[in-house]
């Protein structure tokens, strides 16, 4: 694998990537919006039996809407909030806090609902082989002077400032049910904000994935944990009954991410999250905030050896 995902969002090959995307992307000028966003794309690699297939869409400002393997979906996709996705919820000193009063997201606003269209603006994308890459100006989850949980949203505008460039990439080395993925979020200048909790990536599956597992790396196992909602810091895995097929989200960042999981009986989906929070009573530093984690798909116990290996491999950096 070509590894370029980290140091190409943040060196000056900036230019040559947007050149590279532009067949697919559409024009682009040299600053580098696009202004004929491309948002339909598919990329696949083989794994065991079967191949992951990975979608994004316009509708979805190029969040990945879908993620198959083994002739089953594992993506919810209902709405603008249930992708494979990344998000941030930002400090504006509101109290009790809560993420959504600040929250530019991905694939699009609330508002957007099931509309073929988003509200969050797609730059630069494109999918290729194994690969996708993508560049997005996130729209905020809610509108100026809408609410959630009874608190006004604290943004002014219905587009954010805030830019999010991600990697992704079927296979890791020799491990193929392994999807490195990497994400920036690039943060604008003129903001103040003292926390900045990062949704690095959430993925909000079907509820029959309603069998929830924590990794437990000195042992290699799979350990049952309850629906919370709640965080810990052991890496979760999401299976069917049975196991036949399951997802699980790893990440060798230090200082570690928290893993969310939440179950929505009503709504009939399960979430899981990788969560980071930056704190400075001065304000997170206007500038480009990178983060590094992998998304295992397979049967619930290619998943666990798969993230056996990972763990190996990080202990021994």
């Amino acid at each position: 694998m070509r590894r370029f995902g980290r140091w190409m969002f943040n060196g000056l090959v900036a230019v040559w990537c947007i050149a590279w995307l532009s067949p697919l992307a559409g024009p682009v000028n040299a600053a580098g919006s696009a202004t004929q966003p491309f948002g339909d794309a598919k990329i696949s690699g083989p794994a065991g039996d079967s191949e992951i297939v990975i979608t994004t869409t316009a509708a979805m400002a190029g969040a990945i809407e879908s993620l198959t393997w083994g002739g089953k979906e594992f993506i919810d996709h209902a709405d603008h909030g249930r992708e494979l996705q990344s998000a941030l919820g930002m400090d504006c000193g509101v109290r009790p806090f809560n993420s959504e009063t600040f929250n530019p997201t991905e694939a699009g606003s609330r508002d957007d609902g099931s509309s073929p269209t988003s509200t969050s603006r797609l730059l630069v994308q494109q999918g290729k082989g194994q690969t996708l890459i993508s560049r997005t100006q996130m729209a905020f989850w809610l509108k100026p002077e809408e609410k959630s949980g009874g608190q006004i949203a604290q943004n002014r505008t219905v587009l954010s400032d805030y830019v999010l460039d991600k990697h992704v990439h079927i296979g890791h080395g020799s491990l193929p049910h392994i999807i490195e993925y990497e994400v920036t979020f690039e943060f604008p200048t003129g903001e103040h904000h003292p926390l900045a909790q990062i949704e690095a990536l959430t993925g909000y599956m079907p509820p029959d994935f309603s069998h929830f597992y924590c990794f437990n790396e000195p042992t290699g196992r799979l350990e049952p944990i309850d629906h919370g909602p709640g965080e810990q810091a052991k890496p979760l895995v999401f299976a069917t009954a049975g196991g036949s097929h399951a997802m699980g989200v790893y990440s060798p960042e230090h200082p570690s991410p928290s893993y969310g999981r939440f179950h929505f009986e009503r709504e009939q989906v399960e979430k899981w999250n990788c969560v980071f929070r930056l704190r400075n009573p001065d304000g997170v530093a206007a500038e480009k905030h990178d983060f590094h984690l992998f998304v295992v798909v397979g049967t619930q116990e290619d998943v666990r050896k798969a993230m056996v290996e990972l763990a190996k491999e990080y202990a021994a950096r």
